[in-house]
C-alpha cells in the first residue's frame, strides 16, 4: 500500500517506533467514546487478554504497513466488520453507538499518525518537513483501510496539528479507564519474552513523557518543559543505541 519509496516504510521500520505505538494507545485513551468502546468489548481487565489484544493490533499494523494489497484488504475487511458489529453505551447520554463511529475512528487515526511521527522526529530520524507532510498524506490510505474517507483526515502536518487542536475540548480520561489502561501497558509477557519484562515500566514511562503537555495534564501527570527535554533526550539515546545492534537482531529493521 505504501511501497519502498515511501516515508512510511523508512519510518515504520525503526524499532524505536514501539514507543510510538504505546503513545498512540495513550492518545486513544483520552477519547471517551473510543476508550469506552474498547472497555465494553474486551476483557481489558484481564492482563492475558491485554497482551493478546496488543499482539493482534501489532499484527494489523504490520500487515497494513508492509502487506500486499490483498493482505491489507483482508485485514481491513475484518476490522471494519468487527467495528460495525460491536457497540457500546455512552453512560453520559445513555446512547448506544457502534465502534465504527467516524469521530472515534478519526481520533484514533490522528493519535496514531501524530505518535509515530512525533517519536520518529524526536528520536533523531532524518525526516525533513517535506518528509513529514508526505508521511501524514500517505496515512490517508491507512485511514481508508478502517473505513474512513481519505479526505476526512489530515494530509499535512499543519492539518494534523489543527485537527488535534480542534478535538482537545472533547478529550478527557474517563474514570473507568484508568486502571485497565495502566494494566494493559504492563501486561505479563510470554515466557520467551520474560527477559524484557524489566524494561516495560521504563517504556511506559517514556510513552507518557512523550505525550504533549496538555495530554499529560489530562492524565494527571506533571507537564513541564523539563519532561519534554527528558523524553527527547531518552528517545535519541535509545535510537543511537539501537543502531549499534546488528540489523539481524532487529526484525523490524531487517525487514526493510
Amino acid at each position: 500500500m505504501f511501497g519502498p519509496g515511501s516515508v512510511t516504510w523508512r519510518v515504520m521500520g525503526e524499532p524505536i517506533l514501539l514507543v510510538g505505538g504505546f503513545r498512540a494507545l495513550l492518545m486513544q485513551g483520552l477519547h471517551p467514546r473510543a476508550m469506552r468502546g474498547v472497555l465494553q468489548n474486551s476483557a481489558l481487565m484481564d492482563p492475558d487478554e491485554a497482551w493478546a489484544r496488543f499482539r493482534r493490533t501489532s499484527e494489523f499494523v504490520r500487515v497494513r504497513t508492509y502487506g500486499t494489497l490483498a493482505e491489507v484488504e483482508r485485514a481491513g475487511r475484518r476490522v471494519r466488520r468487527i467495528h460495525a458489529t460491536l457497540s457500546a453505551v455512552d453512560p453520559d447520554t445513555g446512547e448506544r453507538y457502534h465502534l465504527d463511529e467516524p469521530d472515534a475512528l478519526r481520533w484514533v487515526h490522528l493519535g496514531e499518525v501524530d505518535s509515530y511521527l512525533s517519536v520518529a522526529r524526536r528520536a533523531g530520524l532524518p525526516i525533513t518537513d517535506a518528509d513529514a507532510d508526505r508521511f501524514v498524506a500517505e496515512w490517508r490510505r491507512a485511514a481508508e483501510v478502517v473505513g474512513l474517507a481519505p479526505e476526512s483526515v489530515p494530509g499535512s502536518v499543519a492539518q494534523l496539528r489543527a485537527s488535534i487542536e480542534a478535538e482537545r475540548p472533547r478529550l478527557r480520561l474517563v474514570p473507568e479507564a484508568t486502571h485497565p489502561l495502566l494494566q494493559s501497558l504492563n501486561a505479563p509477557l510470554p515466557a520467551r519474552l520474560a527477559p524484557f519484562r524489566p524494561a516495560l515500566p521504563a517504556l511506559t514511562l517514556l510513552a507518557f513523557a512523550s505525550l504533549p503537555r496538555w495530554a499529560r495534564r489530562l492524565y494527571g501527570l506533571p507537564a513541564s518543559p523539563l519532561g519534554d527535554l527528558w523524553a527527547t533526550a531518552t528517545l535519541r539515546t535509545l535510537q543511537t543505541g539501537i543502531h549499534l545492534v546488528p540489523s539481524r537482531f532487529l526484525p523490524a529493521r531487517a525487514a526493510t
